[in-house]
């Protein structure tokens, strides 16, 4: 089961609160969302993951950004500290390896406390003029060296039974404003877009989820791509992705207009679910209001996506460890 509302939530605070439980059994959004305001210990997590799964009557996918570097909301001393991603990739000694331990230990945390789906890989492409707040959670600068890295990535949490969460479709990597504040436009052709930016996302297009990016590609359109129809369009037939889609954040300031207004937009271009973060209540009635309930189509796209979760594969999580410092010990590929 999916849920019915074409939605993903956040909370407020580490418990969840009376009129939240409320609002997600009537809305039954399709999954949730964590953020550190969320998280205090194991133990209250694990708290918070079976009530949110309990207020809507199932096994809901619970999301967050546990990327490494800036972008983890598990931090210690509970959990471990991880290295930005492409800081890890430039000392492993074989990088390809090193992420895809990284990403099973980041999975059995996860897991660990009813955690079940990760917003990672980040399969954006690095350049000179990528901004500062996406440059290191980047994993290279060349689409081959994204794509290996990125398949990584998604196997290593896939089999420790998270589902990853493909970023930023079509390609966040030539964006030299953050989108968090700005509106980027990107002026590359067509043709070069689709040979680098689009390659890593074109060569993942089996991944069961992916996400947005709030960018302008000016060579198909003045509209930011979760709004765009012409951009959707592209991540469904350039780029052959037909899992389920969902927004990036609709409260970062690269859209215009009310929350109402940028959940419409983002759905009427083709997009399956909206992705609002903040958990505040009034905002989540707007989104759910705008968003409606999930069309077949979406329905069958988060049933298949849901469907590749999967038990963990057992493994030593010790053996891991001492692996992953091995590969971190080594002469590194700069």
């Amino acid at each position: 089961m999916s849920g019915t509302c074409a939605a993903i939530f956040g909370c407020l605070g580490p418990q969840l609160l009376p009129q939240e439980r409320a609002f997600f059994r009537d809305c039954d959004p399709f999954g949730f969302i964590l953020f550190a305001r969320n998280v205090e210990t194991p133990a209250q997590l694990r708290a918070l993951t079976h009530d949110l799964r309990e207020a809507v009557g199932r096994d809901a996918p619970i999301l967050i950004d546990q990327e490494g570097g800036r972008v983890q909301r598990l931090r210690a001393p509970h959990w471990r500290e991880w290295d930005p991603p492409l800081e890890t990739v430039a000392r492993a000694s074989d990088p390809v390896r090193a992420m895809w331990v990284r990403s099973r230990l980041i999975a059995h945390e996860l897991r660990g406390v009813g955690i079940d789906s990760n917003c990672a890989p980040c399969a954006d492409i690095a350049g000179a003029g990528t901004h500062p707040f996406l440059k290191n959670r980047c994993y290279g600068e060349t689409a081959s060296r994204v794509t290996q890295i990125s398949r990584a990535v998604a196997d290593g949490h896939l089999a420790g039974g998270v589902l990853p969460v493909m970023k930023h479709l079509p390609g966040h990597g030539r964006a030299t404003a953050d989108t968090h504040h700005d509106l980027p436009t990107v002026d590359a052709s067509a043709e070069d877009l689709t040979l680098s930016d689009f390659a890593p996302f074109r060569a993942l297009r089996d991944l069961p989820m992916a996400m947005t990016a709030h960018i302008i590609f000016s060579a198909y359109d003045s509209l930011p791509a979760t709004q765009s129809p012409a951009m959707i369009r592209v991540i469904r037939e350039v780029i052959g992705f037909d899992g389920l889609l969902m927004t990036d954040d609709l409260n970062m300031q690269a859209l215009q207009g009310t929350l109402a207004q940028r959940t419409a937009a983002s759905m009427a271009a083709g997009c399956d679910i909206a992705l609002h973060c903040k958990g505040a209540m009034d905002e989540m009635l707007a989104v759910a209001g705008a968003c409606g309930d999930q069309t077949p189509k979406i329905k069958a796209r988060a049933i298949a996506a849901l469907g590749q979760r999967k038990t963990p594969d057992p493994v030593d999580i010790e053996a891991l460890e001492a692996e992953f410092r091995v590969l971190m010990s080594g002469s590194g590929h700069g």
